[in-house]
């Protein structure tokens, strides 16, 4: 059974910081792009980071750029969003997303609650 468990969030204030884990089951996430998005009330859900399966490169959406960092142990088959310097615009619930584009597969987590406030 594939899952997808989010991990890690939480009631922040601004300028804290967490960290979001996503362990993943019954596949092989090194073999797929790992992403993290996040969906605030009443808006789109965005991208807001994303590692690649073969070469880790990893991209940022410019409002996490320089506070936000992906990265994967693939050894424990799980990918982490360090989150620092948080804002109340953070606040969001924030999803783990696995895509093989080569078997058009795409999996999602159920997703964590990260409220920054005061």
């Amino acid at each position: 059974q594939v899952q997808l468990v989010e991990s890690g969030g939480g009631l922040v204030h601004p300028g804290g910081s967490l960290r979001l884990s996503c362990a993943a089951s019954g596949f092989t996430a090194s073999r797929y792009a790992m992403s993290w998005y996040r969906q605030a009330p009443g808006k789109e859900r965005e991208l807001v980071a994303s590692i690649g399966s073969l070469d880790a490169n990893t991209n940022y959406a410019d409002s996490v750029k320089g506070r936000f960092t992906i990265s994967r142990d693939n050894a424990k088959n799980t990918v982490y969003l360090q989150m620092n310097s948080l804002k109340p615009e953070d606040t969001a619930v924030y999803y783990c997303n696995a895509f093989r584009a080569v078997i058009k597969e795409n999996y999602w987590g159920q997703g964590t609650q990260v409220t920054v406030s005061s």
